[in-house]
C-alpha cells in the first residue's frame, strides 16, 4: 500500500501546469495511479487528483461509494482517468455539497453548482480510449477532479459562501437530505470502449 499524503489548499503544485501522460507503461504512471487508489481509500475519499499527491500528471480517479461522508444510493466501480477530456455539460445544473481531500483534509463542505450531467473522454491504465456518459455523484466527482487539473479548487465554485459547514454538521444536517440525496443518485452510467488511437 502505499498511501501518500494529500496536499492542502495554498500549496503551489495545486495551482502549478498538469502535463500529459505519454508512456503508459512508465513505472512513475503506474506508481501515480497505484498511490491515488490507495490514498483515496485509505482517506475515505471518492475520487482524487494527481496534483493533491504532488504529482502534476492529468490523472485523476474515482469511486462514489459510501464513506463516512457520503450515503449514496448507487456508487461506481473504481475508475481511472488519464488526459481527459469533458466533451460535454448539460444545460441543467444542480447544488451538490462538496468537500476535498486538499481543504482541511476534507473536513469542510460547501454548496456547488455545476452542470447535472456530462460527457468524459479519457484513457484507461491500460490505454484503452473510453468515454463515460453519467449524472448524479459520477459526474460531480468527476468535474471536481478534473478542476484540479486546471488548478481550481472547489472553494473558488461555492454558490453560497454562508453555508460553509464542518463536517461533523454536514454528516449530521445535509448527508442524508432529500435534496442531496436526490442531487447524488447516478440514474445515466453509460460506458463506452471507443475505437482509434485519437
Amino acid at each position: 500500500m502505499a498511501v501518500r499524503k494529500t496536499i492542502q489548499i495554498g500549496d503551489p503544485r495545486l495551482k502549478a501546469p498538469n502535463k500529459e501522460a505519454k508512456d503508459f507503461s512508465a513505472p512513475k504512471i503506474k506508481k501515480v495511479i497505484k498511490d491515488l487508489k490507495d490514498t483515496m481509500i485509505k482517506n475515505d475519499l471518492i475520487g482524487l487528483a494527481a496534483p493533491q499527491i504532488g504529482e502534476n500528471y492529468k490523472i485523476f480517479v474515482t469511486q462514489p461509494r459510501k464513506t463516512k461522508a457520503r450515503r449514496l444510493p448507487k456508487g461506481d466501480k473504481f475508475r481511472v482517468y488519464i488526459n481527459p477530456k469533458i466533451t460535454y455539460f448539460s444545460k441543467k445544473q444542480n447544488i451538490i455539497y462538496e468537500g476535498c481531500g486538499s481543504v482541511l483534509n476534507g473536513t469542510l463542505f460547501g454548496p456547488v453548482k455545476r452542470p447535472e450531467e456530462i460527457k468524459v473522454v479519457a484513457r484507461d491504465e491500460n490505454q484503452k480510449k473510453f468515454q463515460v456518459h453519467c449524472n448524479g455523484i459520477l459526474a460531480r466527482v468527476i468535474q471536481h477532479e478534473y478542476d484540479h487539473l486546471d488548478g481550481i479548487e472547489f472553494t473558488e465554485k461555492i454558490y453560497d459562501y454562508k453555508k460553509l459547514m464542518a463536517k461533523d454538521f454536514y454528516i449530521k444536517n445535509i448527508r442524508n437530505s432529500k435534496a442531496q440525496l436526490s442531487a447524488s443518485n447516478i440514474t445515466i452510467r453509460e460506458y463506452i470502449i471507443l475505437n482509434g488511437k485519437n
